[in-house]
């Protein structure tokens, strides 16, 4: 567009200046070029706010996402483009009800266990992401994440105080509980997560265990107090099968051919 169909300049710099004061960036940024088609195309003056304002939500909607995608801290980015519905155990119309997202609404937990590489962590994180893609807040934890978190606000006595603070999440997921020895801070960590959310908000756990065996790696009082309240209003699927990882290594399909 050329400069005669944008408004004089410090009418412009003014609409600037007045987008800066009301934080209105996506406005600022698309406003010269929807002032200049606005005009060469003689829209109605609405319309040009219509459109304007259209970028200013969708602008938001999108640094919004963006936003909560990186407080959930995922581990490694996977989502449901990359996920092969039909290389898992777990039944399509599982895969489908779980992905509407009504269990968290209901602060329904989901427990996913099963043999190592059978896509538990990745269909958790891609539900995770997934969420965050439908408007919902999700928080990610490895289990000594929690451990670390116990031990942080011991010094001060504010452990209460901070796994309050989970509940601002919609979702949590606790992720690979059961591959390594579990410490009792990061025991300690998971009840009081788990005790926190209990009725509260949903939890995702995946885990090489069943839940009716995490007796194995905690405190055996603990974890019965745990699980009780864990799995009280839990979806629970148990993955079968060889690994998804080793069956591409061993196919070929984990690398790329290396060129000469």
């Amino acid at each position: 567009m050329t400069a005669a169909h944008l408004p004089p300049a410090p009418v412009l710099d003014e609409l600037v200046s007045l987008c800066r004061r009301l934080r209105l960036k996506y406005v600022r940024e698309q406003m010269p070029d929807v002032l200049a088609t606005a005009k060469a195309q003689r829209w109605d003056p609405a319309e040009a706010l219509r459109v304007l304002l259209h970028a200013e939500a969708e602008g938001r909607d999108r640094a919004g996402i963006e936003n909560r995608r990186k407080q959930a801290r995922f581990p490694t980015g996977k989502t449901f483009h990359i996920w092969d519905e039909t290389r898992t155990s777990i039944p399509t119309a599982t895969q489908h009800g779980l992905r509407s997202l009504e269990w968290v609404t209901r602060a329904e937990n989901l427990v996913v266990c099963g043999p190592s590489g059978t896509g538990k962590s990745h269909f958790c994180e891609a539900l995770g992401q997934h969420a965050v893609d439908q408007g919902l807040t999700v928080a990610w934890y490895s289990i000594e994440d929690l451990g670390t978190l116990v031990r942080r606000h011991r010094v001060d006595d504010s452990i209460p105080r901070a796994f309050h603070s989970i509940l601002r999440s919609d979702l949590i997921c606790v992720d690979d509980i059961g591959l390594l020895p579990i410490s009792t801070d990061a025991a300690e960590g998971f009840y009081r997560l788990i005790d926190v959310c209990y009725e509260q908000r949903s939890v995702t756990v995946s885990s090489n265990l069943h839940p009716s065996a995490f007796d194995q790696l905690i405190d055996k009082n603990l974890a019965s107090a745990l699980v009780d309240r864990l799995m009280h209003h839990a979806h629970v699927i148990v993955t079968e099968g060889d690994s998804i990882r080793l069956t591409d290594a061993t196919s070929r399909k984990g690398v790329q051919p290396l060129t000469h």
